[in-house]
């Protein structure tokens, strides 16, 4: 049955779902990061798959609010599209989370900490985004895609540095493999960061 509050309200419940998930991506993103900065760096993938299983919730009530509600505070695509690009942020993660438990022995000379670091930057700039669109400004938007992109053009920087490690000749066969797929994911990981906040800048262009 539909609420009168549902059926004539403005539609605030998609900013506080997509906020929702903003912050599901960025806390798998900050465990991630933790996990990678301990000496140990045993992974704990309950962290990652509680994340996960948080975006998945909220992705599930952003589609039924699609659903019943007869009003939203921006156009439907866009709502479905930032909740498409959010979800892939934290399964992005947990992908490298499960991998890495598979290859720990083989990674204790690699330090990921750094890019991991820079995910978890982007991430939490793609929050700020998120919170950004209940006033649909562009100016602070356009300065947090600036930032974002600046994120993207470093991590760009760094996958030329891992290439040169990886054609060094320093490298057995494994640790080439390994390094390169796993610097990939994280690369793919900021990308997804850098996807949702543009699907998020586009629509403060659209309705500012």
């Amino acid at each position: 049955m539909f609420s009168l509050q549902t059926i004539f309200g403005q539609g605030n419940q998609f900013y506080t779902l997509l906020e929702e998930a903003a912050v599901a991506a960025h806390d798998s993103t900050k465990a991630l990061h933790a996990m990678l900065k301990e000496s140990d760096r045993q992974p704990a993938l309950d962290a990652f798959k509680l994340a996960r299983q948080r975006e998945r919730e909220t992705s599930d009530k952003i589609s039924q609010e699609l659903v019943d509600s007869f009003i939203t505070p921006i156009e439907r695509e866009d709502i479905e599209s930032l909740s498409s690009a959010l979800y892939k942020i934290p399964k992005q993660v947990e992908k490298f989370a499960d991998r890495y438990s598979l290859a720990t022995r083989h990674l204790e000379h690699i330090d990921f900490a750094p890019r991991a670091a820079m995910l978890e930057q982007a991430a939490g700039v793609v929050v700020k985004m998120v919170h950004q669109l209940r006033q649909l400004k562009l100016e602070p938007m356009k300065a947090l895609n600036d930032q974002l992109r600046a994120l993207e053009n470093e991590a760009d920087r760094l996958m030329l540095e891992l290439y040169r490690d990886i054609y060094s000749g320093q490298l057995d066969n494994l640790q080439m493999f390994l390094l390169k797929e796993f610097f990939e994911i994280l690369e793919k990981a900021i990308d997804r960061c850098r996807e949702a906040g543009v699907v998020a800048y586009q629509i403060v262009l659209k309705n500012s």
